[in-house]
């Protein structure tokens, strides 16, 4: 992301390296192997960034496939699932985007088991799958659709993500940090890329079925691709992180907790302009042309966000950062009420976009901020994007419902504008206990 696409890109310099550095789903029993010999990670070379390579087509075939699903919105609601509502249909992507996030609990536990290319392979095998199927479905067919691309692709991706992430670290630690930039890039890249060809072949010539086999064919060679680039290179750790022990531990930290209620509470909010400004635009009568790269836009913002981030939480901080990030998306989701003309869109897009890239880029660093014993850093992440990932999986629909088939905008935005602010408040909150305690530490 996002996450929400689950957030790996960038680590705050300030933080300890060895927690800054470890991603969602790797646990640092796999880093702490080699942690005491850093003249072991070789730092580049052909396979080093061939398997960053690999890692970066996993992420344009699985995150940027998933947030380009405001395509999917926009056409189900007009052409193909015209006998269901909008929050119906946003059960399926919210869907899609949570079983990452739930899927990825266990993909990371196996993967610090060894079975990274059984994971990789099993995962491109069904994303490429339920792709052709969903292919198949037919015009309002809902259960084809919601089992082909909710469910099963959802699972595919949550399968590749967290192993295609984790195994970048085998190569790099000293550049881990900017392997996983390039790594986390890849989202953004399929967010731009797949909107553009999705809107152009499904509303094309080519139709619904003809467009999605060929939107599979694509990723289906990127993910063949990226399976024969990824190689391991470390052993699994002898003894895995404990969920269960971390999960215990986190109940009694309350700054980690009201971080995972922010997370809830911003990401119920997250998805509503990803899902529905394309739906938004053409709604409000704006060009058909321009509304089909109304998400282009955004996501081109969201990716010069995460690109920057580093910069700037290195003056801010990462805890303000986030919380500057989460209560301006959260306005500018409000702000939605608004959208009525072409340079509303294209603002909005763009300002949310960058927000959106903002807080998805430092979710990991603030994670690591907040976790005292880095050991268990790999288990909090995906405990905490697991747990707020609800939040992702409710909102969308929420939000489809309340806009009914009237199309009544400003209901949903206000709903989302608000959740997401209340996120940010939790995030206040978190700030506010955590440093009290630092404080508490150091008298």
């Amino acid at each position: 992301m996002p996450e929400s696409e689950p957030p790996i890109l960038y680590t705050a310099p300030q933080q300890d390296k060895e927690g800054s550095e470890t991603l969602e789903g790797s646990h640092l029993a796999k880093d702490s192997n080699v942690s005491s010999h850093p003249h072991e990670f070789p730092e580049g070379g052909l396979a080093a960034w061939t398997t960053t390579f690999g890692a970066f087509l996993i992420q344009v075939c699985g995150f940027g496939y998933t947030t380009s699903f405001g395509v999917y919105q926009d056409f189900y609601t007009q052409h193909y699932l015209t006998n269901e509502t909008s929050s119906a249909i946003s059960w399926i992507g919210s869907l899609n985007t949570f079983l990452v996030t739930a899927v990825g609990l266990m993909s990371g536990s196996l993967y610090d088991r060894g079975y990274f290319y059984h994971l990789v392979i099993a995962g491109s095998l069904l994303q490429s799958f339920c792709l052709f199927m969903l292919s198949l479905s037919k015009p309002n067919q809902y259960y084809q659709i919601f089992l082909a691309q909710g469910v099963g692709l959802g699972v595919a991706s949550g399968l590749v993500y967290v192993p295609s992430i984790a195994v970048v670290s085998h190569y790099f630690r000293r550049r881990r940090t900017l392997a996983m930039t390039f790594v986390a890039s890849g989202s953004s890249l399929g967010a731009v890329i797949h909107p553009i060809m999705l809107n152009n072949l499904l509303n094309g010539r080519l139709g619904f079925g003809n467009g999605v086999r060929a939107s599979a064919g694509f990723v289906s060679v990127l993910l063949l691709i990226a399976c024969l680039c990824m190689r391991t290179r470390l052993d699994p750790p002898m003894t895995p992180t404990n969920y269960i022990v971390a999960a215990k531990k986190c109940i009694r930290d309350v700054p980690f907790i009201f971080m995972i209620a922010g997370g809830f509470f911003f990401q119920a909010g997250f998805y509503y302009p990803l899902f529905f400004i394309q739906l938004d635009s053409i709604k409000h009568g704006l060009s058909v042309t321009f509304s089909f790269y109304s998400l282009v836009i955004l996501n081109v913002s969201n990716c010069v966000a995460r690109v920057t981030s580093g910069f700037i939480a290195a003056s801010t901080g990462v805890p303000n950062l986030i919380i500057a990030a989460t209560m301006s998306g959260g306005l500018v989701i409000l702000g939605m009420i608004g959208l009525s003309s072409l340079a509303s869109v294209i603002v909005l897009g763009v300002v949310y976009g960058y927000c959106a890239g903002l807080y998805i880029a430092m979710m990991a660093p603030l994670a690591a901020i907040l976790t005292p014993d880095l050991s268990e850093l790999g288990a909090r992440m995906g405990i905490s994007f697991f747990l707020s990932g609800f939040g992702s999986l409710i909102g969308a629909p929420i939000s489809g419902a309340l806009l009914t088939s009237n199309y009544t905008w400003w209901v949903p935005a206000v709903f989302s504008g608000i959740v997401s602010v209340t996120g940010s408040m939790m995030y206040m909150i978190m700030r506010f206990i955590f440093v009290r305690r630092q404080i508490k530490d150091k008298a």
